[in-house]
């Protein structure tokens, strides 16, 4: 859940966890990797304070996460955002790309669900004595592990 803004003109770490969602951890290492970069700091304490602008950064960077974006694919959003509006077309098509992961992902979920559809089948169909819709069922079972087998060999080569 995002916090609302703060009145103070600069935003805690612990202000940022509330409003991010992101860990401590998290965002000192995107600090340190240069997905934020260089974050003020007060003098004294030597406590990282945030302004809106990084507020910003760093909830578009937690959306992204939360899509499954990797470190790298936020980099390149990250560099091709400083460039503004002259690389439309590399962010468009660094979504486009992530989004055809996202559809292959919830094509897979949906076959690993009816695969455990399929075992619940099976196993309500054995419970009540039934093993010629058991066998028939632990086919078509099989057959759909034999599928989900090869799409993720495919996604991986």
């Amino acid at each position: 859940m995002i916090a609302p803004a703060s009145d103070s003109p600069h935003i805690t770490m612990k202000e940022m966890v509330l409003r991010s969602g992101l860990s401590e951890h998290t965002l000192r290492y995107y600090e340190r990797i240069g997905l934020l970069g260089r974050i003020a700091r007060d003098r004294s304490s030597r406590h990282r304070y945030y302004s809106e602008s990084d507020a910003v950064k760093v909830v578009t960077l937690a959306c992204l996460r939360a899509t499954g974006m990797s470190i790298e694919q936020m980099r390149r959003y990250v560099s091709q955002n400083d460039a503004g509006v002259s690389a439309a077309a590399d962010q468009i098509a660094l979504f486009d790309q992530h989004r055809e992961f996202l559809q292959r992902q919830i094509t897979r979920a949906q076959h690993q669900l009816e695969y455990l559809d399929g075992k619940v089948a099976y196993w309500n169909a054995l419970s009540r004595g039934d093993g010629e819709s058991a066998s028939k069922i632990g086919w078509k079972n099989f057959e759909m592990a034999l599928e989900i087998n090869n799409e993720m060999k495919e996604e991986q080569a």
